[in-house]
């Protein structure tokens, strides 16, 4: 028997199959090979067609069927992760009523600013742990405002994960996970946030039933089954943005664990029970998805750093090496600190961590004589571990306690120098596993009885990888961190 995970990206939809039994992953399938297509019809605008995520979450399924020799009543259960603060709108029939609003669209933000302002941000803090920003609910109100004959149309309003459960069941619903990425949910009251719809002047019917994160939301009808491969009443069992969801792939549930990833942009995820919202506009604050409203207020703070990866790939693409491996290499024969060659990473766009700053990236105290690849090498790759230190401190600000970070095995966290001046300077373990966002969703359904136990050994046996220890001998970065902070510190103040 076999559990499916969806992983409904903005650049492509990942599939993956996973053994019921024991948690193992068989495959995981991407659809389209290359990325998919994004509508901007003017700057700072980010569409996609819902639809669009149907079709190669469909075509994914079926793949995988048909290459494993399968059957459709051999996958016993559905697991969803999509990409977050998305908006999709449909009719009382589930016809889409226009292209989703996607979470790097930034018409809303105006909006959301003037909401903060007006509202207060007091309130804002303590009611959504959030500033309304540029998250779904203003989006919504930007289609209130700007698109009338379509918002007068609206059933329900949908983030990108329920979009794709409502295909597969026809049933339309969400979970207080999503609502409060979307800021629609109200944490002191712990209800729906009527309080910013009334503001926003938004009909509270727009909002979706809510269903557990955990359990049988919904079940394949016969026109999901038929478009998908799987059969009429397999269950839909977990549904979490991606951000929630890669911290459940790395096991990550309890205060003290943190969840991060070090693709294109740095994201570090930690659990707390704490309602804190010290630095709210530096960090964003989710239900996350052990959250209970009777009792459990497990709370996931995020903290962003767009330039991370990025940067690392463009000195790959522009400096005449031929793979990571190399760049490492180079890397690994400078001393910590780079001899004094420091790198500012952020030059993709504005840092919330920042207070939404453009510092762009820098690169400092080059000497022509003495420095070369290797040098540029290791201050990117120290330049975006200290990022990363950095935004643990703000972390830390915030009331967060930590004892373990957990990170896929990408890019920057099989560096060797990237991992051990990170857990040097944060002082705890980094563990690291090899899996997806895609492999977690479909995991997910181990935990519809509640079993994280089972849950957690099942990501040990078959995905752990290695452990990054704090060095004992940890002056010398702490000095390459206080030199390369004062350096940014020069530039934002």
């Amino acid at each position: 028997m076999y559990y499916v995970g969806l992983d409904i990206g903005s650049s492509s939809i990942k599939i993956a199959l996973v053994e019921s039994g024991t948690g193992k992953s068989v495959d995981v399938v991407q659809e389209p090979e290359t990325e998919m297509s994004m509508l901007a019809i003017k700057n700072g605008w980010a569409e996609q067609n819902p639809e669009d995520w149907w079709t190669y979450a469909c075509k994914g399924i079926k793949n995988l069927i048909q290459t494993h020799g399968i059957s459709s009543q051999d996958i016993i259960g559905i697991g969803i992760s999509y990409q977050m603060h998305g908006l999709v709108l449909v009719d009382s029939d589930g016809e889409v009523l226009r292209n989703s609003i996607i979470w790097c669209d930034s018409r809303a933000v105006p909006i959301g600013q003037k909401a903060f302002e007006e509202i207060g941000e007091d309130k804002c803090s303590e009611y959504l742990l959030n500033s309304p920003s540029n998250f779904t609910a203003s989006k919504l109100k930007w289609v209130k405002d700007n698109e009338p004959n379509i918002y007068s149309k609206i059933y329900k309003f949908m983030l990108p994960g329920d979009y794709i459960a409502m295909k597969f069941s026809g049933e339309i619903n969400t979970t207080v996970s999503g609502l409060s990425e979307g800021i629609f949910w109200d944490f002191k009251k712990k209800d729906i946030a009527t309080f910013l719809m009334d503001y926003y002047g938004l009909d509270a019917n727009l909002v979706p039933e809510i269903v557990d994160t955990f359990g049988i939301q919904s079940k394949v009808n016969e026109k999901g089954a038929s478009e998908s491969g799987l059969q009429v009443g397999t269950p839909i069992l977990y549904r979490a943005g991606d951000q929630p969801n890669n911290a459940l792939s790395l096991n990550v549930f309890n205060p003290g664990e943190v969840a991060a990833t070090g693709g294109t942009s740095g994201v570090v995820y930690a659990v707390t029970d704490s309602l804190s919202v010290k630095e709210s506009a530096r960090v964003n604050n989710f239900a996350h998805v052990n959250y209970s409203p009777g009792s459990d207020s497990r709370i996931g703070k995020l903290l962003c750093i767009n330039g991370s990866g990025i940067q690392y790939r463009w000195l790959l693409n522009n400096l005449g090496v031929g793979s990571y491996d190399e760049m490492n290499r180079l890397a690994n024969e400078i001393p910590v600190g780079s001899d004094g060659v420091v790198i500012i990473p952020f030059g993709n766009g504005a840092e919330r961590m920042l207070n939404n700053q453009e510092v762009g990236t820098r690169l400092v105290n080059i000497n022509l004589n003495n420095h070369g690849k290797g040098h540029l090498c290791r201050a990117a790759l120290e330049g975006i571990a200290f990022s990363f230190v950095y935004g643990m401190e703000i972390m830390e600000s915030d009331g967060i306690q930590v004892n373990v970070m957990r990170a896929g095995n990408d890019n920057l966290f099989r560096s060797k120098i990237f991992s051990e001046t990170v857990a040097t300077l944060i002082g705890y373990d980094i563990e690291i596993y090899n899996t997806t966002g895609a492999i977690g969703a479909a995991r997910a359904g181990l935990l519809r009885e509640g079993d994280y136990d089972a849950f957690g050994k099942a990501i040990m046996e078959n995905d752990y990888v290695m452990t990054f220890k704090p060095l004992a001998h940890k002056a010398e970065y702490q000095k390459a961190y206080q030199h390369w902070k004062k350096e940014l510190e020069l530039i934002t103040k």
